[in-house]
């Protein structure tokens, strides 16, 4: 057994999450995170809502809240979206707790002592017409690098390279269209070129990631400017040196906070559980945790701020860097076993836009259609290395031929069969098993191999594939074994045998696509006869802040309950009873429908 960290993207708490956000950092995250603790690994998956930042606040004055009720909204709508999915976090919760301030502030500090964030006069963008500073992210121009017209003051989205607002060409305000007015003021900022070295010499340490992830983390080292990370700011984490913490314009920028959640969300699991030192079991570098592996998820947007600028955090903490240092009061801390990015997912040709009503939330997805439904299409057609397209055609299909006509019609036959014929499992014949027998067995347990190590590995899409090869090895065995004929009474230890079989390989199969579909899995472990949680679910506990903040709700759950990743033999004599549908075959009108109400 090792420990595994699974540190899952933070959904930015602006506004409920669509399916192409959960297609990138939810659902794979999830499937990895089921598999390892199927297989006996101490997972511990993390994550929350990022409530930081200027696009916040600009967002609550423009409804006439506080910035604090606007993301009290969407982390409550977020976390139970995430929980309807299935997403199986040993704690969700978000960075407005004051145990992260404290994690931020305690790695702000440590940085800060060992030389690795350093002041300095710079230029800022305000708006004119308000006076607030403008984020880097809110000023759009032409990239003074490659020329693209919608490069951000942060990066260029087209040739990856950071920027400066002050550096594009004919700058704009995202907010209201004018032109930025830029001031002096005083930031600190982080000093990457001083940890460039160290960075690159880890990176050369990575194997196995996806081939485009390395290569544009690497490439990012070539040209490493100090990055601002403080801000004239009111809504943020207050930043702790004498001069700065009572200042109410100045903040830690959101950027730099997000990325510590990962830990600071490990140590308030902890926290919880009553063992407050547990997550070192992940996190120490020099002690428990010194073989711990860490994963992190997210789409292509966020490699630089996961591959770059958050292992410069740690490592510049750790006292790794051109300036050395010591490691502060946590100690020395791992940085990332793997960076785990997923590409764009489009809708129907178009890239998602809240704002342009190219769009579907996942609750308005889950109120009409079911949560495996849309996993199993993530799973088999999702972004996983290439940009892929959403189409409600597509969807359609991948239900009703798939998911309904595959893997739903060999669980229903198979125990519709037995549940009329036997009433329950029926025994193998003492006459033995066939050739044909024997291999479709060992077809489905050789699969637990397989599949479990493309999961590892990040190849999900392959992962699930060699499940449902079984699968339809399954559906071909029945139709050529036949059973249905067999209605003589000498004819019956021989269809019992072909069913026991059948219902193995059910079973089998039912764990192989758990950690994809655990919804569904629950359900045919119960309609083989089952009792007990097979695919453990999330739950939302309101819960006080550990420090005396507001109260507010966590997703979190107990996972050291359900199936292993191993073929459980079926029991002979286990009753059946005919089953329900566990999928709906979808009309094919859904598709006009959904369109419609897409152009409406």
């Amino acid at each position: 057994m090792s420990h595994v960290l699974a540190a899952v993207a933070w959904p930015y708490a602006n506004g409920p999450r669509h399916i192409g956000h959960v297609s990138g950092f939810g659902v794979p995250s999830d499937v990895f995170a089921r598999y390892m603790r199927m297989a006996g690994h101490d997972v511990l998956m993390v994550s929350g809502t990022d409530e930081h930042g200027t696009p916040i606040q600009v967002q609550a004055d423009a409804e006439g809240v506080t910035p604090r009720e606007l993301a009290d909204r969407y982390n409550r709508v977020i976390a139970e979206d995430l929980r309807a999915l299935g997403l199986s976090y040993d704690l969700f919760t978000r960075t407005t707790t004051r145990n992260h301030y404290a994690v931020v502030q305690e790695l702000f500090e440590g940085l800060h002592r060992n030389g690795y964030i350093v002041p300095k006069v710079t230029t800022g963008a305000i708006s004119p017409s308000t006076g607030r500073t403008l984020p880097d992210r809110y000023i759009e121009g032409t990239c003074p690098i490659c020329g693209y017209d919608s490069a951000r003051g942060d990066q260029c989205d087209n040739c990856g390279n950071q920027l400066d607002p002050v550096d594009l060409i004919n700058p704009k305000s995202k907010i209201n269209g004018e032109t930025p007015e830029f001031v002096e003021t005083e930031h600190f900022f982080l000093d990457l070129p001083a940890l460039a070295d160290a960075l690159r010499q880890w990176l050369d340490t990575r194997e196995g990631w996806r081939p485009n992830v390395l290569r544009f983390s690497r490439n990012l080292l070539d040209d490493l400017q100090p990055r601002a990370i403080t801000r004239d700011l009111e809504w943020g984490v207050p930043i702790p040196l004498d001069g700065w913490r009572d200042r109410p314009d100045k903040r830690i920028y959101v950027w730099f906070d997000a990325v510590i959640g990962y830990l600071s969300a490990s140590i308030e699991w902890a926290r919880r559980t009553g063992d407050p030192e547990a997550w070192r079991k992940w996190w120490s570098a020099d002690g428990e945790g010194k073989d711990a592996r860490g994963y992190y998820f997210m789409g292509k947007d966020n490699i630089v701020f996961h591959s770059v600028i958050w292992p410069a955090l740690l490592g510049g903490y750790s006292g790794e860097g051109s300036r050395d240092g010591e490691p502060g009061a946590l100690g020395r801390l791992n940085l990332p076993t793997e960076v785990v990015s997923s590409e764009y997912l489009t809708m129907e040709g178009r890239k998602f836009s809240s704002s342009r009503k190219v769009v579907i939330y996942v609750r308005d997805f889950l109120e009409r259609y079911d949560a495996d439904a849309l996993r199993y299409f993530i799973a088999v057609a999702g972004p996983e290395s290439n940009d892929t397209d959403f189409t409600w055609a597509e969807f359609l299909r991948r239900n009703n031929d798939e998911l309904v006509a595959g893997w739903g019609n060999l669980v229903n036959r198979s125990i519709s069969m037995a549940a009329k014929n036997f009433g329950a499992i029926p025994p193998v014949d003492p006459a033995g098993l066939t050739e044909a027998d024997q291999a479709l067995l060992d077809t489905a347990r050789a699969g637990f191999a397989t599949v479990g190590d493309l999961i590892a590995r990040h190849r999900q899409k392959q992962a699930i594939g060699e499940a449902m090869k079984v699968v339809a090895e399954a559906n071909r065995y029945l139709s050529e074994q036949a059973p249905w004929k067999l209605k003589g009474e000498d004819d019956k230890p021989r269809m019992g045998t072909i069913l026991h079989v059948a219902l193995q390989v059910v079973s089998d199969a039912n764990t192989l696509l758990t950690p994809f579909l655990p919804h569904s899995a629950q359900k045919i472990h119960e309609l083989l006869g089952g009792t007990g949680v097979h695919a453990p679910m999330p739950v939302i506990e309101e819960v006080e802040d550990l420090d005396g903040g507001p109260a507010y709700p966590v997703l979190t759950g107990d996972y050291t309950v359900g199936a292993r990743w191993e073929s459980v033999p079926v029991e002979a004599g286990r009753p059946l009873a005919a089953p329900k549908p566990v999928f709906r075959k979808l009309d094919p009108s859904i598709v006009d429908e959904e369109l419609a109400r897409l152009a409406g």
